[in-house]
């Protein structure tokens, strides 16, 4: 089974993307894994599997280097047994293979992940954002849904911000995952652990 880090007190997944990423890549993620997030989504989608698979390498040596799991996106790596996948690639096979997260949009989606052997879901988007410019969020009230139809760990993902990553929590999350903060932000800037 696949578990956070033991490091962390953090109920933050860190998900990457290197077009957004302020400074070089490699970098950033050596500062992410220093703030200690419960784990690292290496989501870079616009990369085939051998370029993938070169950045996977080096994300899990920095990740490896401070005891930060990291989650492979799409792509098995043999750097990682924990894997991510949107809902539609998701399958008991590789459930049994890995520890598998699986993105949902809809409850349903929630329920059938679960059913295949998925270990934690990751739900979204919650609130507005610019990864999914003109589509509505799903809002807190689909993602307490969710929380309350299974019984793995859901976090949120879409707009999470200081001011509503409590909202998710008090919704039933069992954290958040955010990608603007750690690609963008001021990493020097406090922030309160979850």
């Amino acid at each position: 089974m696949w578990m956070f880090s033991d490091a962390s007190q953090s109920k933050e997944i860190a998900v990457t993307a290197r077009q957004l990423c302020k400074g070089e890549f490699l970098a950033r993620l050596e500062e992410i894994t220093q703030r200690r997030p419960c784990a690292v989504l290496l989501r870079e989608k616009d990369l085939g599997f051998e370029d993938y698979a070169a950045l996977a390498r080096e994300a899990a040596r920095l990740c490896g280097a401070r005891g930060v799991p990291l989650i492979a996106h799409t792509y098995p790596v043999p750097w990682t047994r924990n894997l991510h996948v949107p809902f539609g690639l998701a399958s008991g096979e590789l459930a049994q293979k890995y520890a598998l997260s699986v993105s949902v949009h809809a409850v349903e989606e929630a329920r059938r992940a679960e059913a295949l052997g998925a270990e934690f879901l990751i739900a979204g988007h919650i609130f507005p954002t610019g990864c999914k410019p003109g589509l509505p969020p799903r809002g807190l009230g689909f993602l307490r849904e969710v929380c309350e139809t299974v019984r793995i760990p859901v976090f949120a993902i879409g707009g999470i911000t200081e001011q509503n990553r409590g909202a998710c929590l008090a919704a039933g999350a069992a954290g958040v995952c955010r990608l603007s903060y750690w690609m963008e932000g001021e990493l020097d800037a406090p922030q309160a652990v979850l």
